[in-house]
């Protein structure tokens, strides 16, 4: 196969050109991107954004819990009320397949019939419409693109706008800033535009509601902005 250049973007550092053999997207779906480029294997993820290879370091232990809280709230509710069918799915690939992308979510809410097929066939990411809901949590080195985009130059861009286009109902960005400090639920995407048409949000301290089907309170009372 005739060898492309491809560009790679550091989330935190200078870009770099390497040499692919494939094209980024389907080495990242055969599992083979992380290793050819040399990623260390302490939960720094790769991801295809945009069609860019993006690489991230390890969440902070703080961005982990947030994450954790919402998969345990979940695991609580089924507990309490056996046909309650939402399961939780942390750092797992979701391969845009329309877009030969694939992200990596800090969590996915997804449907007991989804959870049981994992179960049954152990598939090496899962699809968008299997989610239900992503969680992001923000971090420095990639906040922005888990935005919605800041300027008409970036119009389209980032994840926020690829949940949307993937018609994924309900993006929950937890944004870690100090300067943002709170949780917004996306909702009503409209792919057409890669746009989410409503938001409701909740500073930290407040308690987050999602809505039917998922029907959930999870509070934010421990939560801090990164320093």
């Amino acid at each position: 196969m005739r060898e492309e250049k491809r560009k790679v973007t550091i989330a935190e550092g200078p870009l770099l050109r390497v040499l692919l053999p494939e094209s980024p997207y389907q080495m990242w779906v055969d599992g083979e991107l992380h290793d050819y480029l040399h990623v260390p294997h302490d939960g720094t993820r790769v991801e295809i954004i945009d069609g860019e290879i993006v690489v991230s370091p390890a969440p902070r232990p703080m961005h982990n819990l947030i994450a954790q809280q919402i998969a345990d709230a979940i695991a609580f509710r089924r507990f309490n009320e056996p046909s309650y069918r939402w399961r939780c799915v942390q750092n797992s690939a979701l391969n845009f397949i329309a877009e030969e992308n694939g992200y990596i979510p800090d969590l996915l809410i997804v449907d007991v019939d989804v959870a049981d097929t994992v179960w049954q066939f152990n598939p090496a990411n899962l699809v968008t419409d299997q989610a239900e809901l992503v969680l992001e949590v923000t971090s420095p080195a990639t906040a922005r693109r888990d935005r919605p985009p800041a300027k008409a130059a970036t119009a389209g861009k980032g994840k926020w706008c690829g949940y949307a286009r993937a018609e994924i109902p309900y993006y929950l960005l937890v944004d870690l800033d100090p300067k943002v400090a709170q949780a917004t639920l996306y909702s009503i995407p409209d792919p057409a535009t890669g746009s989410y048409l409503h938001a409701d949000s909740w500073a930290f301290g407040e308690t987050i509601v999602l809505p039917d089907p998922i029907a959930l309170e999870i509070p934010t009372d421990r939560w801090k902005p990164w320093e």
